[in-house]
């Protein structure tokens, strides 16, 4: 039995009431034969259940989309009812919800409260950077909503953390972003390089992250994290403390920290199941959970011995890693940012890299060596 099973479940596969200009999920489900796969039927959501806690001692399941809220409450009252139900004595189940907030009603506050729910809520900064690739169906921004979303997972204090892409409009104002959650009382933040569409050429698109924009925004970001951390002021920010973690010897959280693609059990609503959540296509399918032949335990040895095409090559990143220092803090970033070059492999964001780290490993280490307290 694994010690902990993490899932990444898309109860409502890729609906969503919002019509986010950089959707990665939506991008890659127009190139499936069957995009929208509908909304997940209690039946295969029991069978989730069950074969992962027959795999694993700890199982985190977790809700994304599209917007998995779009389920609706029930689906996840009885998510949670039967997990409890079925787990043995010592047995631990956890759960998390991404959403854009937009669905979350008094009702669903005290659900995700009362059964310990950690939410992450998309919220890209401050209202014009938000708005300008956050619409509604209807064309319309979203941030008072979403923002209203925030403050009510505030007060009733439910663990959340905010969600921030970084494209061509956040990170220009990452510095007014980052002042804005700190103000707001927003301290655990997460901000996330945006994916341009598949097979299409970087940096073409109205939202595209440049490499340039990338490096600008973390070193902003990581003055202003340090300076706040350094004054006792307790702003968490994900990417910042994995590295941190990594020079004290720790494990990443994150998957484009491990060095290689790793197993990551995203499940559609029909019970299909891919590899990781940014190749959620046709050609990676892994196969289907409600398959009485296969478990979780098939997908983790398909994945462990490179018997399927997605981990024929899984630590393949930029060429120039093995010589370059910072490899064992950047681990070679994800996969979709890599790419064929001159008959070679390169990371987009490579160069970007290369100079945070040159600029702040030295505070990095501080952090590190502090007494953690």
């Amino acid at each position: 039995m694994m010690r902990e099973l993490q899932l990444l479940i898309k109860p409502a596969s890729c609906a969503c009431d919002m019509a986010c200009r950089y959707c990665f999920y939506k991008d890659e489900a127009a190139g499936r034969a069957v995009s929208d796969r509908g909304k997940m039927r209690k039946e295969t959501m029991r069978i989730v259940i069950d074969k992962a806690l027959a795999a694993a001692q700890t199982c985190v399941f977790g809700f994304q989309g599209g917007e998995p809220t779009l389920a609706g409450l029930p689906f996840f009252q009885d998510v949670v009812a039967y997990a409890q139900e079925r787990k043995s004595p010592g047995q631990e189940v956890a759960f998390t919800l991404q959403t854009n907030g937009l669905g979350l009603d008094e009702a669903w506050f005290r659900f995700l409260k009362e059964n310990r729910f950690l939410v992450g809520l998309s919220l890209d900064g401050v209202r014009r950077s938000h708005d300008g690739n956050r619409p509604d169906h209807r064309g319309e921004g979203t941030f008072s909503r979403v923002f209203g979303a925030a403050q009510r997972l505030q007060e009733a204090g439910i663990p959340f953390h905010v969600l921030c892409v970084l494209n061509a409009q956040t990170a220009p104002r990452i510095g007014a972003i980052y002042r804005f959650f700190g103000r707001k009382g927003f301290l655990h933040q997460q901000y996330i390089p945006c994916l341009d569409p598949l097979e299409e050429r970087r940096g073409e698109e109205p939202f595209s992250l440049t490499p340039q924009m990338y490096g600008e925004a973390l070193q902003e970001l990581f003055d202003l994290w340090f300076a706040d951390v350094t004054a006792g002021r307790p702003v968490y920010l994900r990417q910042f403390e994995n590295y941190v973690a990594m020079l004290r010897g720790g494990r990443p959280e994150a998957c484009s920290m491990y060095g290689k693609c790793s197993m990551q059990n995203v499940i559609e609503s029909d019970g299909t199941v891919y590899p990781c959540d940014f190749y959620a296509l046709d050609a990676y399918e892994m196969g289907n959970i409600c398959d009485p032949e296969v478990d979780f335990e098939t997908f983790w040895k398909l994945a462990e011995e490179g018997g399927h095409p997605f981990f024929r090559e899984p630590a393949r990143r930029d060429d120039r890693c093995g010589s370059c220092r910072w490899y064992p803090l950047c681990r070679g970033g994800c996969r979709r940012d890599c790419f064929a070059q001159d008959g070679g492999q390169k990371n987009y964001y490579c160069e970007a890299y290369q100079q945070f780290f040159a600029r702040s490993i030295g505070r990095l280490e501080m952090l590190a060596g502090r007494v953690r307290g």
